[in-house]
């Protein structure tokens, strides 16, 4: 896989050049000579945090076989208590 390496100061002076040349690979941006920053395309963030497009918060957290999983907690001691507004 072939990188693209562009200082700060190039990235923001042509931004749609280091955003085209990350729909082919990744973009390495410096600052001060030394790597700081990777810009991706998106489907390849996706591809590498395994994210699924379309997936929403409820499916993201939902897990397979949850009710195999043994839970029960302590119940809750809530009692009412005066307020001191002393």
């Amino acid at each position: 896989m072939a990188v693209t390496t562009i200082s700060s100061r190039e990235l923001n002076q042509d931004l749609g050049k280091a955003k085209r040349a990350a729909t082919l690979n990744p973009v390495i941006i410096t600052d001060r000579g030394k790597p700081a920053f990777v810009l991706l395309s998106y489907t390849e963030y996706q591809r590498l945090s395994g994210a699924t497009p379309g997936r929403n918060l409820v499916e993201a957290l939902s897990m397979p076989d949850l009710s195999e999983i043994g839970f029960d907690p302590p119940k809750a001691d809530i009692r009412s208590r005066p307020a001191d507004l002393s």
